[in-house]
């Protein structure tokens, strides 16, 4: 698999000091082990500027499981592997970025958003402080992992907001060390109008998925980005939680962004995303939120 984004990834940076955010880049195997992310990554970890944190693709990281990899072909979730395997994993994964920028890994995310008890277990296991996996309102068990999988984890009756994760039932706020981000998503649409939808679905004899809002940027999406962060924070939540994969940066990347023409859109948006949320929020990385998070749990009665 091709890194070169990595070199597209200090203009996003510099945009990002410019409204005073501190982006976490959530990190796999590829990026680890390449070059010019390794002296990116660095920099950033040395100026504090960011934050660095794991990103586990299975079947593209080592070690090999050639039952459950099928050379990566089904792009099988974590999940969805033997347990021993999946602490092996883990266990490279974390021990490969903490040796390469000299830092403990505190941060997580899921590849392809795909989660369970055992996954937070093994966190908690390695000393990760934060999981931000969960992608509220959403189920992901109509897109398939391994052949003959369940496909991924249903987030339809996960809390919105940060809570500290009940280790025995993932989906409920505990008392464990490992605190949940989730994702900023939320149904697009107010409930009657999504009852209406499903009824006309039915007389139709169609099934669709409810509509989301991801407060990621895709074209033509800025006024609904907009939107949901108005919404959010309305709502009375602390936190507004951004996303966008390294390969949507380079033009070509990805079909989102095909050609320079469409970065350069993309930029435009997220300039006036940013100014916007700058105005009303501060920028925190997950380790930040994770400290600030556990000073209010302690001063509360």
């Amino acid at each position: 698999m091709s890194t070169r984004n990595a070199a597209y990834l200090e203009r996003f940076q510099l945009l990002c000091e410019q409204y005073g955010f501190k982006p976490c880049y959530l990190t796999n195997y590829e990026m680890a082990i390449d070059p010019v992310y390794q002296a990116f990554a660095r920099d950033v970890i040395a100026r504090g500027t960011g934050e660095i944190g794991m990103h586990l693709h299975a079947w593209n990281s080592p070690p090999a499981h050639p039952q459950t990899d099928h050379d990566g072909e089904d792009k099988a979730y974590l999940i969805e592997y033997p347990d021993d395997v999946m602490r092996s994993k883990v266990d490279t994964m974390t021990k490969l970025l903490e040796d390469t920028f000299s830092i403990k890994m505190i941060s997580h995310r899921a590849g392809r958003w795909a989660f369970d008890r055992r996954y937070a277990e093994l966190l908690l296991e390695y000393g990760y402080q934060v999981d931000c996996s969960v992608t509220p309102h959403i189920d992901w068990g109509g897109t398939p992992g391994k052949r003959q999988g369940k496909g991924g984890t249903d987030y339809r009756h996960f809390p919105t907001g940060a809570y500290f994760i009940d280790p025995d039932d993932i989906a409920r706020p505990g008392h464990s060390a490992l605190l949940e981000i989730p994702m900023s998503t939320r149904l697009k649409y107010p409930a009657w109008l999504r009852a209406t939808r499903r009824t006309l679905d039915r007389l139709r004899g169609k099934i669709r998925p409810d509509s989301i809002s991801w407060l990621r940027p895709k074209r033509d999406n800025l006024a609904e980005t907009l939107s949901l962060t108005n919404r959010i924070l309305a709502e009375g939540s602390d936190y507004l939680e951004f996303m966008l994969h390294s390969s949507e940066f380079m033009p070509g990347g990805s079909p989102t962004f095909p050609d320079e023409a469409s970065i350069e859109q993309l930029y435009r948006d997220m300039d006036q995303l940013f100014r916007h949320i700058a105005s009303r929020c501060q920028g925190m990385t997950l380790a930040d939120y994770h400290q600030r998070f556990v000073a209010k749990s302690a001063s509360r009665p």
